[in-house]
């Protein structure tokens, strides 16, 4: 990391079917080796395969299950007098989405579901639900910033 200054932030365009910003960023987190077309295609097969399921606007359930992921606090390690304490902070809105967006993969991933489509599908549908590896990932976060309370006062 450069100590001169901060990364500018690059902007993205918005993907071309919805419009919508947040889904290009998905996209681009479920990409890998720079192909975004075969990301694209993954990623509008998991939203019709969604329209069929849940009948409703697919991306109006992509953003409520981003929503019911997106965690508020976490905990970040400090270092007093020699002991290494858990801190609970606050969650910049950012890192927050970021965060939604790279659990929400990593759940995907891990299903058992013939194709990343289907696996895509159904975590977006269990999140949209408040079910699913994703929601229980930014509970046990929640959960940990809880149990922390006690070292708050560490903030910085």
């Amino acid at each position: 990391m450069s100590r001169r200054h901060r990364a500018e932030k690059r902007t993205i365009l918005p993907d071309p079917k919805f419009n919508d910003l947040v889904l290009s960023k998905f996209m681009n987190a479920i990409m890998l080796d720079g192909k975004k077309s075969a990301a694209e295609s993954i990623v509008y097969g998991a939203l019709d395969l969604v329209e069929g399921k849940a009948k409703t606007e697919p991306v109006d359930v992509f953003h409520e299950a981003l929503k019911n992921i997106k965690p508020s606090v976490e905990v970040r390690s400090r270092r007093v007098g020699g002991a290494t304490y858990q801190v609970p902070v606050e969650v910049r809105a950012e890192r927050s989405q970021a965060l939604a967006i790279r659990w929400l993969v990593i759940a995907s991933r891990g299903r058992n579901e013939n194709t990343m489509r289907e696996r895509l599908a159904g975590e977006l549908l269990d999140a949209s639900n408040n079910r699913g590896s994703a929601v229980k990932k930014r509970e046990d976060t929640h959960r940990m910033a809880e149990a922390n309370r006690a070292f708050s006062h560490y903030r910085w």
